[in-house]
């Protein structure tokens, strides 16, 4: 019995996943972070701040990791937690004057850093790759609505 088809594209998109990842963690740790520390100051970066709620959803960071990722940052100075002018149950985290200054620093110097592995890749590569992968993940959307 042969392997199935799909099983083969699995496999490279979580080589290809695993290796961007990989390459993103490398320079991020040259800047003295890890990469959920990354996550969060590039999340957090150019907002006004957000609930640790809505921290969570849009960095993907599981809650207890999170918190941790939260206080390793704000014990370096570089979060602030605020209360919420809207629920005073609730906090903002956010970034201090030096999250912002580091932001500001080591955000679009990674993001070059990232840019030289698209090197020689032209419009209709980016095109034609964000075509298929958005394809690919309606697929498995709807593969989930149907389950």
């Amino acid at each position: 019995m042969g392997t199935a088809p799909f099983l083969r594209l699995m496999r490279e998109l979580a080589s290809c996943y695993q290796a961007l990842e990989a390459l993103s963690a490398a320079d991020i740790r040259r800047h003295g972070l890890t990469p959920a520390q990354f996550d969060v100051i590039a999340t957090l970066g150019n907002t006004d701040g957000m609930t640790p709620t809505e921290l969570g959803t849009r960095t993907l960071i599981t809650k207890g990791t999170l918190t941790g990722v939260v206080d390793r940052l704000a014990g370096k100075g570089l979060l602030q937690r605020l209360p919420s002018p809207v629920d005073g149950r609730s906090q903002i985290v956010r970034l201090s004057r030096d999250g912002e200054a580091l932001f500001a620093r080591i955000f679009p110097a990674h993001v070059a850093y990232l840019a030289d592995a698209f090197a020689g890749l032209g419009p209709e590569d980016y095109a034609r790759a964000e075509r298929e992968l958005r394809a690919l993940r309606e697929r498995f959307r709807t593969a989930l609505e149907a389950a």
